[in-house]
């Protein structure tokens, strides 16, 4: 879970170098705009933007299972994989759940 938790923080940084670059073209006009909408729309773009919601859940996540590592507590074997688990599986469902709802009120 440490190589993953280091994989979403790099994928995290990426997708806001995206981000700020869909930012910068919707401030340089409707051309711009409308080619950076094409591009985030299409099947591959929306691929990425999944990747990184995921990558943001995944990595507040682990953030909170390294919280209650802090807090003292789950350093027992079993709770260590347990909580490890937890945090695929949260992920997982929350990253879908956030899209079916994106894609319901769409």
């Amino acid at each position: 879970m440490s190589v993953a938790h280091r994989v979403t923080g790099t994928g995290l940084y990426l997708g806001t170098v995206l981000i700020a670059a869909w930012l910068v073209a919707a401030a340089s006009g409707p051309a711009a705009f409308d080619a950076a909408q094409a591009i985030a729309g299409s099947f591959l773009g929306r691929l990425v933007l999944f990747l990184y919601s995921f990558s943001l859940i995944h990595h507040m996540v682990g953030g909170l299972r390294h919280f209650v590592w802090d807090m003292g507590k789950g350093y027992e074997p079993q709770t260590r994989m347990n909580m490890a688990k937890f945090t695929l599986v949260a992920s997982v469902s929350l990253t879908v759940l956030i899209w079916i709802v994106a894609l319901v009120l769409r």
